[in-house]
């Protein structure tokens, strides 16, 4: 898996292309006529500011507007492809086929799951229900499965053993389920699956890759395997994954927002991308070869946060894949594949965060020789993601100036210039009007579209609780929305600048359940967001009442901004809209049998309280044992690199006199350096040892 370089293009292989009819045309559709709206929009938008003239300020802000129209009409295009995809019942291709008798499979197919001090017990879950999922396809034996930890903290580590332990007696997987830990988690999720491809990966054609949260029907696992092996051309299959088992109010909102507008938007993305698609980190099948020989990913130069590492690793993994002329697809109306958000805003911006770095190191491979110029757009879409935030902010103020100077400001009717009229921007406020209803327009069309499909879907719209509750549902999603949508502006926001000043985000493990948060832990990271609404208000009804209520969607949001994270990031009204029929999705109606299966088992299983996990293992022979033997070999002197963790960690358990003892001197990381050498280990059964017989 060699690293690649982005100053010199791979050769292109000679695999079949695989690029559907109409390609050339299906872009012209959408990216031209996003051109042509964002040219009618700014033109528009000059006479709004600029009546008499133009100016600094109002050529400031209509630079502003067309970037950020540009933004929203090339969605809206997209999502006129996805309609268009969607009635001909489109967003497949590859042969793949929704239903009907299942494929035969030819070769082997490795299910890796990267894992990073996750809960054991809800990760053994999904993926105890995709082995029972894939043995009822009777095509288990093309299949193994892979748990690929990364895990740091030794609580969670040692429950992993046991928790993957149970998992392989209880399904009879011991020649199908595989653990492996890393002791030192280089490059993060990238490294993590790179390591597993050079140790592992040419026993397996294809690669399924997961998340902590996912779960796959193993029908669907099948058919994505089978069109691997169907086209050698292909590279990559990337499925839909559809937001599932969330019970706070904003979880409940993500997962109806994906649910119903999602299916749209890729389709809309698969119509004009074709095989030029994208990879999403998850949920995808991988041609092993193709990712070994050119996803190794390179260390991008300066300094962290920008430089180093990539972090929002996909994106550029699919573009040097497609590079080298290996075909990216994506399979949106195919069923069967699930995953979770975070549970309120809090976890979404703590996540938001590291992707929002990630995203931001693109444009240290935007030049990069060779790509594809979709694959540069969407490390450019990855970009923009993030940029539109500042970007919308500086847009908003820069109107409100626009709004003080037109108020305060005097006019030098007869000045140097001596013409008869000012050339300062003046509003026009019927043509603001007509350019704001068409701006919204444009905004909330994907989400009208979306609806008008689930209409005509009669088992979906059932599920969404029919007609009427699924169109409050998008009614009431879009309010909420709206309200939060200038407060996760600002957190965007001020994610860039701090990562732009050079602190980086570091990787923390991401909460899935419950997603309440103490009143007083809300107020302390949101009561900046609600005094900067109420200046901002302020400073808009002095200049205006008008301009006040021009401005109130964003105000209310923002003076709102602690009691609206609180309240959503709450499981009563969540469950309690769902018990109304609202926010409905058709998969919490009728559970698939796998979704059901896997929230049954993450129910019945529990893990340990913190230091309990170690006590078990020394009192159990078995799992002892069993981590014993997937231990590394011992350090050798003078040519593995040395371990001062694990030397303190080994001198404070020669001054431990008991088990107790050495678990308070120890530090996680001590801890989890000598769990895993075995002169640690040994130490610490002899500890354990003294204690009982004392």
């Amino acid at each position: 898996m060699p690293v690649q370089s982005l100053d010199e293009a791979p050769e292109r292989g000679d695999a079949p292309e695989t690029r559907p009819a109409g390609l050339f045309l299906r872009r012209l559709f959408v990216i031209g006529g996003a051109i042509l709206l964002t040219a009618f929009g700014a033109y528009e938008m000059y006479f709004v500011l600029n009546g008499n003239g133009a100016n600094t300020l109002g050529i400031m802000v209509l630079a502003l507007f067309v970037v950020l129209f540009a933004w929203i009409a090339l969605a809206f295009t997209s999502s006129l492809g996805g309609f268009a995809s969607m009635l001909s019942g489109g967003g497949l291709g590859l042969g793949i086929s929704r239903d009907g008798p299942l494929p035969a499979l030819r070769s082997r197919t490795a299910l890796l799951l990267p894992t990073y001090n996750e809960s054991p017990s809800r990760v053994m879950a999904g993926l105890r229900a995709i082995f029972e999922s894939l043995r009822e396809t009777g095509r288990l034996d093309a299949f193994d499965l892979f748990i690929l930890s990364d895990t740091t903290n030794p609580d969670v580590w040692l429950e992993e053993e046991a928790a993957f332990l149970r998992l392989r007696e209880a399904v009879d997987g011991h020649a199908r389920i595989f653990y492996r830990r890393r002791a030192k988690n280089t490059e993060r999720k990238a490294g993590n699956v790179g390591e597993w491809v050079r140790r592992w990966g040419a026993a397996y054609p294809q690669m399924v890759t997961l998340d902590a949260d996912s779960v796959m029907e193993g029908a669907t696992i099948v058919r994505i395997a089978a069109a691997m092996e169907a086209h050698p051309g292909v590279g990559l299959i990337q499925t839909l994954p559809v937001i599932v088992n969330g019970s706070t109010l904003f979880a409940r909102m993500q997962q109806f927002a994906g649910r119903v507008y999602g299916p749209l938007i890729a389709a809309g993305i698969a119509w004009w991308h074709g095989s030029e698609g994208n990879y999403w980190g998850h949920n995808a099948i991988i041609r092993t070869r193709a990712f070994a020989e050119q996803a190794g990913l390179p260390v991008l130069k300066g300094r962290r946060p920008i430089g180093g590492h990539i972090l929002s690793h996909d994106f550029v993994e699919a573009a040097l894949m497609r590079r080298a002329g290996w075909a990216i697809h994506m399979v949106p109306a195919l069923p069967g594949s699930f995953e979770e958000s975070p549970p309120s805003l809090t976890d979404i911006a703590i996540r938001d965060r590291r992707w929002c770095q990630g995203n931001l190191q693109h444009a240290g491979v935007l030049p990069a020789r060779g790509l594809h110029w979709v694959s540069r757009l969407h490390l450019l879409m990855g970009i923009g993601s993030y940029i539109t935030s500042p970007l919308w902010l500086i847009f908003l103020l820069c109107g409100i100036l626009i709004s003080i100077q037109a108020r305060f400001v005097k006019p030098e009717y007869f000045g140097d210039s001596k013409l008869l009229f000012p050339n300062w921007p003046q509003v026009d406020p019927v043509l603001a009007k007509w350019v704001f209803i068409g701006t919204m327009a444009v905004l909330l069309a994907p989400k009208l579209l979306a609806y008008l499909v689930l209409l005509l879907k009669p088992e979906d719209r059932r599920g969404a609780g029919g007609a009427v509750r699924a169109l409050l549902s998008l009614l009431l999603e879009t309010l909420i929305g709206g309200l939060i949508a200038p407060v996760a502006m600002l957190i965007q926001t001020s994610g860039v600048i701090s990562i732009l000043a050079g602190r980086d985000s570091g990787w923390n493990a991401q909460r899935r359940d419950d997603g309440h948060i103490p009143l007083s832990v809300v107020w302390s990271g949101y009561w900046r967001y609600m005094v900067f609404g109420i200046v901002l208000a302020a400073i808009a009804w002095l200049v205006s009442p008008a301009l006040f209520l021009w401005m109130s969607p964003v105000l209310i949001g923002l003076a709102l901004a602690v009691p609206l994270v609180s309240l959503t990031a709450g499981r009563d009204l969540g469950l309690a809209l769902g018990r109304a029929g609202l926010l409905r999705i058709p998969e919490e109606t009728a559970p698939p049998a796998v979704l059901s299966r896997a929230v049954a088992l993450q129910r019945a299983g529990m893990d340990l309280e913190p230091g309990e996990s170690l006590r078990r293992l020394l009192r159990d022979p078995v799992l002892l044992d069993a981590h014993s033997a997937m231990l590394p070999p011992p350090r050798r002197r003078g040519v593995d690199p040395f371990d001062p963790v694990l030397a303190l960690g080994l001198a404070k358990l020669d001054e431990a006199d008991d088990l107790a003892r050495a678990l308070k001197l120890l530090s996680p990381a001590e801890r989890a350096a000598v769990l895993g050498d075995r002169q640690g280990l040994d130490r610490l059964v002899g500890l354990a040892e003294t204690g009982a017989r004392t």
